[in-house]
């Protein structure tokens, strides 16, 4: 790869973060901080050569993004298509078991949420911000397994 391509390769990569970190409804302070993390360790590269992030990688944040908007216009069944897609790119990125299980709580399926809201935890240990919204949403859950246990 010559260098100016590299270069138009690392500006397009940085102006999708930028414009991905920008779309998220309810970001965490330091998502873009996240965000490269995950890159970083998704594109183990020697540190001679600049990481640059693989286009799987870019693929996934971009299906990232649309299942977040989905799950934000109550559109679970498209954004669990999108998210499981996301995965298949990407399956160390938690924000999409975060959003997979919001998909399920829309749907009203608590053990689905369940089972993804404990991937996110996994995934996303460490960043206090989404480790709070990760607990908040597991508290959702519990209400909703308490309901369907009432309507029995």
């Amino acid at each position: 790869m010559t260098k100016k391509n590299r270069t138009v390769s690392i500006a397009a990569a940085c102006l999708l973060i930028l414009v991905l970190a920008g779309c998220v409804k309810e970001r965490p302070a330091d998502e873009t901080g996240a965000v490269r993390e995950e890159i970083s360790r998704e594109e183990q590269q020697a540190p001679s050569e600049p990481a640059e992030p693989s286009p799987r990688v870019l693929a996934s944040l971009n299906l990232t993004d649309q299942g977040r908007r989905h799950v934000d216009a109550g559109e679970a069944d498209r954004a669990i298509r999108v998210l499981e897609q996301a995965i298949s790119l990407n399956p160390n990125n938690g924000q999409n078991y975060y959003y997979l299980s919001e998909a399920w709580l829309i749907k009203g399926f608590a053990a689905e949420a369940r089972q993804f809201n404990g991937l996110a935890e996994s995934h996303l240990t460490g960043d206090k911000d989404w480790e709070k919204l990760v607990t908040r949403q597991a508290e959702r859950i519990t209400r909703l397994e308490e309901k369907i246990k009432k309507s029995r």
